[in-house]
């Protein structure tokens, strides 16, 4: 719901709506206090500020049991609700749509052949999709501030919560990173020498970067539509020139597939694994790397403009349905993973008929050898410049080369802005005396930008200069660590998929047990999912396959995590493929038992969120409405503007 205080992007005031009181309980304004009912078990402290404490009781809640609940005062460090959904659509895009496509496609190819390429692709975009489909029904629902940990906090444990929003926090630092360091590479192709890209890419553009973000919202989100068309611009060019290539344009013959009719389809880097299933399964991981972005939907809601709604049959429903945000997610979570797989399909289909697999100039795994160790080299790792070059086209491998280096930057744009938006939602949990570092990240500058969040966001800002070491090679510790590094990203994205997978599957079993307390309960008219015969469907959407969908989504990325992986392990050991496989998770597993031991010592329960109890269940409903009420920033807020604004610090 959209704060009280604020206007809508219709110029309708949210003041002058039914608001039901029957049905909702009004928000207070910042610093006052808010009357709530306790609920039958206490919480223990820690970083939830978002939700409310209780207090102790042997008993469910009763009409005259009350307490009082403090709003933070820092939460007048809002976010400005500026995005509409062309640039929710645009970001996720531009956010999916990256160097993974142009690199690793390559490295796919290499590994497995072209059935490696198509089914690799197809089987993960398929996957990206069903995890889309349970993330994208608790959007339409609630589009709020760290959207991915509250779902996970509320409806699994409340301190995976907020591993879980670590974890995808470090997602996007590092891929940013990995990605100014994949744009380095691609510069290789001109061999503009170490420094200018060290000068260049590893600190003006960076820079640059966050100048552009630090003045609204709507400057980021208008650069994310310039962006992410010129990359959708981009792969069409590239798709249209390789298919000229195929077609015998330039130097090169009539290729048509004849790469496919004499060449294998299912053939396997005996350096890299042992045999075709392995070589699949490890194709998975590496086509995995491409679809990470997917859920940027959920780091854009609580900044994206309500949508206006058509009048349904009567005033009630409108009232209810009126103020929430309805940012076409259900295009986004529905469309997205689609259109990106067929644009990923055609290309590598495309890229695998102009290139043989055992091309020496494809890219191998960085603990397997140089390709620069090879006869020839055109010093690149994508397949498609490679094609380019082959052709003989003049200019068409530079401009191949310049289309994947701006893909690559306006990527990591998108991903800046992710992990800003995510630590910045994460410290909207954090209080405390033990806490208050992190919540020094919580502040924005006068534009209403996270800028202290963006640059802790830059953390990992120090992994891009290893590649100026003076004898790095795809062979040293330093390219390992790197792969590494690039590796955990989407390692720790699928398991942040993985645990909103688990959340909607306990909330859809939750709604489905509580179907007849929630029906019978008009504050919750919107959350019916399962209504009955002859009731008003208030619920926002219902997403595709259920309750098939969620348990294909939880199964293929724990199949994933633990299988695909770690197949290149099956050839034989070696240190950088297990630390890319199963770091993130190593790592992830001891944070979360971590925190859970630093909020509860001493009362560590090991048990999940009660769903059970209709009575806790409500108030973590009402508390999900509460966060996004009490999270929205007045869109009418006049805001001075200044160059002392830019860092947040003033």
């Amino acid at each position: 719901m959209a704060s009280r205080n604020s206007n809508d992007d219709y110029a309708v005031k949210l003041d002058d709506l039914d608001w039901l009181q029957r049905a909702r309980q009004p928000s207070a304004s910042w610093g006052d206090t808010l009357r709530v009912p306790t609920t039958a078990s206490p919480q223990p402290v820690s970083m939830r500020s978002s939700s409310p404490g209780f207090s102790d009781g042997a008993h469910g809640p009763t009409e005259d049991q009350n307490m009082d609940i403090v709003i933070p005062n820092h939460e007048k460090d809002r976010v400005n609700r500026r995005l509409r959904g062309i640039h929710v659509f645009m970001i996720t895009l531009s956010g999916v749509l990256g160097a993974g496509l142009y690199i690793r496609s390559g490295t796919v190819l290499r590994i497995g052949g072209p059935g490696a390429v198509l089914i690799a692709f197809t089987v993960m975009g398929l996957l990206a999709w069903t995890v889309m489909q349970c993330i994208g029904e608790l959007l339409a629902l609630w589009p709020i501030s760290g959207a991915l940990v509250e779902f996970a906090a509320k409806f699994v444990d409340e301190d995976l919560g907020t591993a879980v929003g670590i974890a995808y926090w470090f997602t996007y630092s590092i891929n940013f990173a990995a990605l100014i360091v994949a744009a380095a590479g691609v510069l290789d192709y001109w061999d503009p020498g170490k420094a200018i890209q060290g000068t260049i890419m590893f600190f003006v553009v960076p820079l640059f970067l966050v100048l552009l973000n630090s003045f609204g919202v709507q400057i980021y989100g208008l650069t994310e539509v310039i962006g992410g068309s010129i990359k959708i611009l981009g792969v069409l060019i590239v798709i249209a020139c390789m298919i000229a290539i195929n077609l015998g344009a330039g130097k090169g013959e009539h290729i048509g597939t004849a790469n496919y009719k004499h060449g294998r389809m299912f053939p396997i880097d005996p350096d890299a694994v042992d045999n075709w299933a392995s070589a699949l399964f490890y194709a998975f991981s590496i086509a995995a790397f491409a679809y990470v972005g997917v859920d940027i939907t959920a780091a854009t809601a609580l900044e994206a403009r309500p949508d206006r709604r058509k009048s349904s049959r009567n005033k009630e429903a409108d009232a209810l349905k009126g103020p929430w945000p309805y940012i076409s997610v259900r295009f986004v979570a529905t469309w997205t993973s689609f259109l990106v797989w067929i644009i990923y399909f055609i290309a590598g289909f495309l890229m695998s008929l102009n290139v043989e697999w055992d091309n020496p100039n494809l890219p191998r795994l960085s603990w397997l050898g140089s390709p620069t160790e090879k006869d020839e080299n055109f010093k690149t790792d994508s397949g498609f410049v490679i094609s380019a070059a082959m052709s003989g086209i003049h200019g068409l491998a530079d401009m191949f080369t310049a289309v994947i280096f701006i893909t690559a930057v306006f990527s990591a744009n998108t991903n800046l802005y992710v992990a800003s938006r995510t630590l910045f939602g994460l410290t909207r949990r954090i209080q405390g005396d033990g806490w208050r570092f992190f919540a020094f990240f919580g502040k924005t500058n006068n534009y209403q930008v996270p800028v202290r969040a963006m640059l802790l966001s830059l953390v990992f800002m120090w992994v891009p200069f290893l590649y100026l070491a003076p004898h790095n090679s795809s062979d040293t510790t330093i390219s390992s660590l790197l792969e590494v590094l690039s590796q955990m990203g989407s390692v720790c994205c699928i398991i942040v998929w993985t645990c909103e997978c688990w959340a909607f599957i306990r909330f859809y079993n939750c709604m489905y047990r509580h179907r007849d307390e929630l029906n019978a309960s008009p504050q919750f008219a919107r959350l019916r999912r399962f209504p009955n015969q002859g009731a008003e469907d208030l619920y926002p959407w219902r997403s595709h396959g259920q309750p098939v969908t969620m348990y294909l989504a939880l199964f293929g990325c724990i199949f994933v995590l633990a299988v695909a992986d770690g197949a290149a392990l099956w050839h034989n050991w070696a240190t950088p493929r297990f630390l890319s496989a199963y770091l993130s998770i190593v790592c992830f597993i001891p944070l979360w038992l971590g925190i859970k031991y630093y909020n509860n010592w001493g009362n560590v329960q090991w048990k999940l969120e009660d769903l059970s109890n209709f009575a806790l269940v409500s108030r973590k409903l009402e508390e999900l409405d509460e966060i996004h009420d009490l999270a929205t920033a007045r869109d009418s807020e006049v805001q001075e503007k200044g160059w002392g604004n830019l860092w947040g610090f003033m």
